[in-house]
């Protein structure tokens, strides 16, 4: 989302291998990080690690069932995780967090108080704190396709089939096809859910894959002309040629929005450290930093004054939105809908 040509690590996992490296022997302490692909500006880590003299271990993950599932099943142990506002309050019900102990973290007192109101999963923030609001949308090369509308529909059109890709995330893509239908994104209906499989098999036919990890790259080379995805992750590799003939749009039906969120998983290692990580982050000079890389709407309110880019959308663009919340005991019937449609039925 970058306006510049830059590349986008946000600390992948090679770097990560490196601070494991590097910090061999020197007594630092160590955070161990698990967070999404291209989810934090490298300085940002820099700048936490040399403040407090530690070494940060990044890991990062593309969806919120890789990062449940390798917490829960494997028992891996990081200090902060960020999960998006469904997977906390399965994280919670399932006993997997402890609580955020707010005197810890006194820059909590510059959430947007508006933005809390509307989190359900966890509303006194017991177990989390919020990172990020926002929504995925699609983004257009428009040097190659100039008649569109701004509509999910947009993945039905058969002139652009083997040019686009949808997210390999069964909520997003889900949430995507049920508001196209003008039902709620957290429908537990099964005929509505049907519905939405079937609209999704239309969508099939015409993209060349689900792809969580590479359709930024993708639509930067230009072998992808329309990707669905989140902003940051296409704009962080274009140049500024690109960006003339690239438009990224919210569809009109509106669809999934989220609420990504900073937890301390109950078994960390360093939860003092965790908390200073926490409250790093939400220091309105490093937050405004971490918005200004990603050009996301702002949830913290003395950081807008220190913001310098202009975001791709305003908290207000989000009105159409819905938050995914924890389906409970249906998401049986969600992975087996999934499933029907991943493996084509």
């Amino acid at each position: 989302m970058k306006m510049a040509v830059r590349v986008a690590i946000i600390v992948i996992a090679a770097l990560a291998a490196g601070l494991v490296i590097s910090g061999c022997g020197t007594g630092k302490p160590r955070l161990y990080v698990y967070n999404w692909v291209d989810y934090m500006p490298e300085d940002v880590i820099k700048q936490f690690q040399k403040r407090y003299g530690v070494k940060v271990v990044y890991d990062v993950f593309s969806s919120n069932e890789e990062m449940f599932a390798k917490l829960k099943i494997s028992g891996a142990q990081y200090d902060v995780v960020v999960p998006s506002g469904d997977h906390v309050s399965m994280m919670i019900r399932n006993n997997m967090l402890q609580e955020i102990d707010r005197s810890l973290v006194p820059n909590l007192r510059h959430l947007d108080p508006e933005v809390l109101a509307k989190i359900i999963f966890d509303p006194e923030q017991k177990f989390s704190v919020p990172f990020a609001i926002g929504m995925a949308g699609i983004t257009v090369n428009t040097a190659k396709v100039q008649d569109f509308e701004e509509s999910w529909r947009i993945f039905e059109n058969p002139e652009l089939r083997g040019r686009m890709t949808l997210l390999d995330d069964m909520r997003e893509v889900m949430g995507a096809a049920l508001a196209t239908l003008g039902y709620p994104i957290n429908s537990t209906a099964q005929a509505e859910l049907e519905e939405a499989r079937d609209l999704i098999m239309q969508w099939r036919e015409n993209i060349v894959r689900f792809d969580a990890e590479t359709f930024g790259r993708g639509f930067a080379t230009g072998e992808f002309w329309v990707v669905h995805g989140y902003a940051e992750n296409v704009f962080l590799q274009l140049d500024d040629r690109a960006l003339n003939h690239t438009h990224f749009f919210i569809p009109r039906e509106g669809g999934p929005m989220y609420i990504d969120n900073m937890v301390i998983p109950a078994n960390a290692r360093n939860v003092e450290l965790a908390h200073k990580f926490i409250n790093f982050i939400h220091e309105p000079e490093i937050y405004a930093q971490i918005m200004d890389y990603f050009e996301l709407p702002s949830i913290n309110i003395p950081a807008r004054e220190f913001m310098t880019e202009d975001p791709r959308y305003q908290i207000e663009d989000l009105a159409n939105g819905e938050f995914m919340e924890d389906l409970g005991a249906y998401l049986t019937m969600y992975n087996r809908i999934w499933q029907e449609i991943r493996v084509g039925r």
